[in-house]
């Protein structure tokens, strides 16, 4: 089923439901429980003729054992009598949704009309499923992949190069002659030095949702133009914004808006005249619920056609 939805028509799913009227601030919040193996969360929402509730697994120790650091079902229910209408990967759902949250961001964040040059930290599934959600949204002059596996770094720019996309294997400080800089880790700790990029750059991170961890340090922060898909999410989950604010480095009005403002035309793009642009994602329930119905209704409609 997941097959039916690219990136891009993902990003179409969430678009959609933020200009039918859906306010994210009101979603509800994600429920963490810390269990031996890792974390276990769950993700619940309702909107229109739906409802439904991921139940994920955040499993640190999985890579070294070959399974994957994220497991999980997703369960779509019927909105009105929440009758169970179809049972969902939760992994791969988590793998198609969080890149068309990014890809939603930088069709209104990045830059048009001219191939752009992407460096991309990471090289697990986030990072595979950004590459293609990005090549869906914008061209691409260069993809410089930067990771701690060489080995996993190398595979990932066979694959660019598949895609049709110039690549090769960088080192931190590629960031400097950036346009985008996509952030797909499991770090916790700042990924490379914030003043090296480059005004009117768009840096996106997607890595964690824990109030103590980041992949952009201050320097970025401080400077940047800050996006989110919720600021009482933000607030709560992204350590990014989180640990500069304990610093005392910036405060909570140093978001600049959200996606919805941003898709819905509330606010204009840019925040301050020639400073980079960051969009923060931390994973909401209620883009798990666009993404599962945009699928359930593709599926359905592929039925009807055969």
């Amino acid at each position: 089923m997941l097959r039916l939805l690219t990136p891009a028509r993902a990003a179409d799913a969430l678009a959609a439901a933020l200009l039918g009227g859906l306010d994210p601030e009101s979603c509800p919040r994600r429920t963490a429980l810390d269990v031996p193996g890792g974390e276990l969360l769950l993700m619940p929402a309702a909107a229109g003729a739906y409802a439904g509730v991921k139940i994920a697994g955040v499993a640190p120790g999985n890579p070294a054992r070959g399974l994957p650091r994220i497991t999980g079902s997703y369960l779509l229910l019927d909105g009105s009598t929440l009758r169970p209408l179809a049972l969902l990967d939760g992994a791969a759902l988590t793998t198609l949704r969080t890149p068309a949250v990014s890809a939603l961001a930088l069709r209104h964040l990045a830059p048009a009309g001219r191939p752009l040059r992407l460096v991309l930290f990471g090289s697990g599934p986030q990072a595979y499923g950004h590459l293609e959600a990005v090549l869906g949204v914008r061209q691409l002059a260069e993809v410089v992949v930067v990771a701690r596996d060489p080995a996993r770094a190398a595979l990932l720019v066979e694959h660019a190069g598949a895609l049709g996309a110039a690549a090769r294997t960088g080192v931190p400080g590629d960031v400097a002659g950036a346009d985008l800089v996509l952030c797909c880790t499991t770090a916790r700790e700042p990924l490379f030095d914030g003043r090296l990029v480059a005004p009117g750059a768009v840096v996106v991170a997607v890595g964690s949702h824990e109030p103590d961890a980041r992949e952009t340090d201050t320097a970025l922060v401080r400077r940047a133009a800050v996006y989110v898909e919720s600021r009482a999410a933000a607030l709560r989950e992204a350590g990014d914004l989180l640990v500069p604010e304990a610093e005392g480095a910036i405060g909570p009005g140093h978001i600049n808006g959200t996606l919805a403002d941003l898709v819905t035309g509330r606010i204009a793009v840019g925040g301050r005249p020639g400073c980079p642009q960051l969009f923060k994602s931390v994973g909401m329930a209620w883009e798990d619920l666009a993404v599962a119905v945009a699928l359930f209704e593709a599926a359905a409609g592929a039925s009807s056609e055969t």
